[in-house]
């Protein structure tokens, strides 16, 4: 296991640079199971949750190559079927192969997937739309099992706008025999990503950036070439950090297009936020000012900044209301918080928080990816140092977190936790 060590005090300036996004490049490499051949990823973020997606394409028979940015994913005529437990239990994006095995092997048999640990995340609209699209679905020991001869067209309403089932249904409906409608689909940039790699590879779809995606099957697709789409979550904290330190910080590859919410938050809390030739630039020169934020679905305000903008209002002039509506069990990092000072009282999906001038430098626990952030972000603006524990949840969502950060002029470093002695 290892820890950050945050010293407290930095003010961040320089350039740092975004690549691809976590949340885009996952659906990317399952959508390449819809193909035989070789398909290839670009501007692929060097992160765990890369690693993790590759060694399940590996065991359903694909060949994974990286080199730097790159990926190469060769899928086999006939993929095996079965993801296994010990690697979809690891990152809930696993599910994405779901849809994709259906539509091109007339089964899947798919773990039950893990990842963060930020609330309820049920299945039954990946489940359902599957079903709609003739399928017969059943978990077993642990397993989604889904199976259909050749999937057929349907109208699928989502009950609400889901990312996951929106990206399976896509892929599941790309080569399903007749059209797909998905009313009320996900709308978030990484979606339109998915569509246009899709598009490329010879599917038909219509309606992208909408909330109605019209999908009309065809019987194969072609293996492509595909650059992945900037990660706004990750050029969102690289902007917050500038916040917090009272920093100047340009944003390589930060699309502020994808970011129009967030941004105007920040301008809001006084940063000065100037968009340039290839991303753009955060400039504070003051305490920030509170914010209030509710979560919603894209182009709402995304509830991955919700941790940043949570630790922001901590040192933040005033008081602030958090309201978080998309998952319920977001608020374990609070109490990470408090443990570095911060005034914090949370009631259901409400959260109030009080700035108070400094925090205090203190052990904490990273829960998910954005907390983990989150965290060191607040570790920068407290007296001393904060040690943060179980740190590869960072190392899933974030290239070189710590070196990007020392690059700015923070002071931080990665270490072994030391064994207990008693142990």
């Amino acid at each position: 296991m290892e820890r950050f060590l945050v010293a407290g005090g930095a003010r961040l300036a320089g350039e740092v640079t975004v690549t691809g996004a976590k949340n885009s490049v996952l659906k990317l490499m399952a959508a390449a199971l819809l193909a035989e051949g070789r398909t290839t990823l670009t501007s692929v973020p060097d992160i765990l949750d890369v690693t993790i997606m590759a060694e399940v394409l590996r065991r359903l028979g694909c060949t994974v190559e990286r080199a730097d940015a790159t990926v190469v994913i060769d899928v086999p005529a006939t993929p095996r079927h079965e993801a296994d437990y010990d690697l979809v239990r690891r990152i809930r994006a696993s599910i994405a192969v779901l849809g994709p095995l259906v539509a091109r092997c007339g089964m899947a048999k798919v773990a039950l997937p893990g990842g963060d640990a930020i609330g309820s995340r049920g299945l039954d609209m990946h489940v359902a739309g599957l079903v709609k699209l003739g399928a017969t679905v059943e978990s077993e020991h642990g397993y989604l099992i889904a199976s259909a001869p050749r999937l057929r067209g349907a109208q699928v309403w989502l009950d609400f706008p889901s990312v996951g089932a929106t990206e399976n249904l896509l892929m599941a409906a790309a080569l399903a025999e007749g059209t797909t409608v998905i009313d009320n689909a996900a709308r978030e940039p990484e979606i339109v990503d998915l569509c246009q790699m899709l598009t490329a590879m010879g599917a038909r779809i219509s309606g992208v950036g909408t909330s109605t995606l019209e999908v009309e099957g065809v019987e194969s697709l072609s293996p492509v070439e595909h650059e992945t789409v900037a990660d706004r979550i990750v050029a969102g904290t690289w902007a917050v950090a500038a916040t917090m330190t009272r920093g100047d910080v340009f944003v390589r590859g930060g699309r502020v297009e994808h970011l129009e919410m967030p941004l105007d938050k920040l301008v809001q809390a006084g940063a000065v936020i100037t968009p340039g030739e290839g991303g753009f630039r955060v400039v504070m020169e003051s305490r920030p000012k509170a914010v209030d934020v509710v979560t919603l679905p894209y182009p709402g305000f995304a509830t991955d900044f919700q941790p940043l903008f949570l630790g922001l209002n901590t040192v933040a002039e005033g008081t602030a209301m958090i309201t978080e509506n998309v998952f319920e069990s977001r608020w374990m990092f609070v109490n990470e918080l408090v443990r570095l000072g911060a005034d914090v009282r949370t009631d259901g999906h409400h959260a109030v928080v009080r700035g108070r001038a400094r925090l205090s430098g203190a052990p904490v626990t990273a829960h998910d990816i954005r907390a983990g952030a989150g965290l060191v972000l607040a570790g920068l603006v407290a007296e001393g140092v904060t040690e943060v524990s179980d740190v590869q949840h960072v190392d899933r969502g974030y290239e070189g977190f710590v070196e990007k950060l020392v690059a700015l002029g923070a002071d931080v470093r990665r270490e072994q936790v030391p064994d207990e002695p008693w142990l």
